[in-house]
């Protein structure tokens, strides 16, 4: 498997507020989200979880079955990753989270990304 670089499909913002090393909320109030109560992230957008940085080694350690057929990024079933289990906003988890790839360890509880997934699935 080859990676190839996409964008994340995700709006990127100029600056992102922060709060001890995290990034605080849109409302500025430093409240950080529980990700295995949310998984916004994980079913908000099939052109976002693509490969960019990974060596082939670390993408060899992805279940073939999560991969998407052009090989450039997760399987998503509309836009849910298939490697998330769970129902969004209630219990989540990430099926390959020890080898998840670099566009996945990028987004950050509280951060833009996060924050605007979880606006479009209606979670505050």
């Amino acid at each position: 498997m080859t990676a190839k670089g996409a964008s994340s499909g995700l709006p990127q913002p100029d600056s992102q507020p922060r709060l001890d090393g995290l990034f605080a909320d849109e409302a500025g109030n430093g409240d950080v989200p529980e990700c295995q109560t949310c998984g916004a992230c994980c079913s908000y957008s099939s052109e976002w979880p693509r490969f960019t940085m990974e060596s082939d080694d670390a993408l060899d350690m992805i279940p073939l079955q999560f991969v998407s057929a052009d090989q450039r990024g997760m399987r998503c079933e509309d836009e849910r990753c298939s490697a998330l289990s769970g129902r969004v906003g209630v219990g989540t988890a990430c099926l390959v989270y020890e080898v998840r790839p670099d566009v996945c360890r990028a987004c950050l509880p509280g951060d833009y990304a996060c924050m605007t997934a979880r606006a479009a699935h209606g979670l505050e």
